[in-house]
């Protein structure tokens, strides 16, 4: 497979670890610059995408930004990804796990739990990061194709030369996007895509564009039902603090809602960001965290707290929420008292997994209990029943 030369994004370059591919709190969520900008909510999307055309050799190529276009010599059929978004999107084409991404604790493959014949074994998946990214696992994987943006790598990480990116594109091409995030310094003139738009691209490179049409009808139809439940009005809305807290938490690193698709379902579900009108500096604006008494100053009608997707709702209320009923400040807390402390939703989210975190917090913040999307639909598409 041939690599075309990627074109590196403008701005300036991060060296060293730097929160959020393996420290808490996670430091790739959010756009803290947009938080109080009017947002985006989503509408229909393509329908009738179709396959690259194959030159004679059998070769095709498909474009993404910032690499530009990226040609193949053949179907990729193994491949390396970023994160759990890509795995959720290869997953809704009909394709096996990725053989690495880079934290598989945050690819929530229990959201799969309730889809007929759908279920990913996530213990099976490697972790690319673990105290730094090493060139050496690459050769191992042996993948296809690598789901990632190189800038990621040089950017995230210290000690990623152009010379080491070239010898892994030589193992199999780059093809990928940084768009969970527009928070990144590095990110200045980047190209941003929707999920939608980047799991078109996905299809492309793996000659799946028929599992997309298909998915897309799905999603059209759950984009609709969704916008039936969202009230009108935007005072029957709530307005919702977004942080990250551990099990027992006493200070919260805090999340205004901006515009990546980490925050897809808050944006399409029209909630307003209590934190921002309050005046609470976001996260990535001071690195600083907040206690019950910052919170007490917004005192939100919902409090989402992230870090806890791999609990069940049970487990979330007997650990998190039940020590914030105990706790005699946050106690006072209107979203405590009145029952609505609820799991924030995941870092990545991809076609299936939206759905799946979108309705889950429409019920809870909208008191329905509408099926929005077909489940024994979407299992039939991963399944090849198109």
């Amino acid at each position: 497979m041939e690599r075309r030369k990627f074109i590196r994004a403008t701005g300036v370059a991060l060296t060293g670890a730097v929160a959020g591919c393996g420290a808490f709190p996670p430091g790739d969520d959010s756009d803290g610059n947009q938080a109080t900008t009017e947002r985006a909510t989503s509408g229909p999307i393509e329908e009738d995408i179709a396959n690259p055309e194959t030159a004679t050799d059998g070769s095709y190529s498909v474009s993404i930004e910032p690499m530009g276009e990226v040609t193949f010599d053949a179907v990729p059929e193994t491949w390396v990804g970023n994160n759990g978004s890509w795995a959720d999107m290869a997953l809704a084409l009909g394709m096996e796990p990725p053989e690495a991404v880079w934290l598989p604790s945050r690819y929530h493959t229990n959201y799969y739990a309730d889809i007929p014949n759908v279920s990913v074994d996530g213990s099976n998946i490697d972790a690319l990061y673990s105290d730094g990214v090493s060139k050496e696992q690459f050769y191992r994987f042996d993948g296809d194709v690598h789901i990632i943006d190189p800038n990621f790598l040089q950017n995230r990480y210290s000690g990623w030369e152009d010379s080491d990116i070239d010898d892994v594109a030589a193992i199999a091409p780059f093809f990928g996007n940084s768009s969970f995030t527009h928070n990144y310094a590095w990110h200045e003139g980047y190209r941003y895509y929707t999920i939608e738009e980047a799991f078109a691209k996905l299809a492309r490179v793996f000659h799946r564009a028929e599992y997309y049409n298909a998915m897309a009808s799905v999603r059209n139809e759950f984009i609709a039902n969704l916008s039936d439940v969202v009230p009108s009005d935007a005072a029957d809305r709530p307005d919702v603090a977004n942080v990250w807290g551990g099990d027992q938490p006493e200070s919260f690193y805090p999340y205004h809602i901006g515009q990546g698709t980490s925050y897809r379902q808050l944006r399409d579900l029209q909630v307003g960001d209590a934190l921002a009108k309050a005046g609470v500096p976001d996260f990535y604006d001071t690195r600083g965290q907040i206690d019950y008494e910052t919170l007490l100053d917004a005192d939100p009608d919902v409090l989402l707290v992230r870090g806890h997707e791999s609990k069940s709702r049970a487990e979330f209320e007997d650990q998190v929420v039940s020590y914030m009923e105990n706790d005699d400040t946050a106690s006072t807390l209107r979203a405590v008292q009145n029952g609505d402390v609820y799991r924030g939703g995941p870092l990545y989210q991809g076609p299936i997994t939206n759905m799946v975190v979108a309705e889950r917090q429409a019920r809870q913040l909208y008191d329905t209990d509408a099926e929005l999307f077909d489940r024994q639909r979407v299992g039939e598409i991963v399944n090849g029943n198109l």
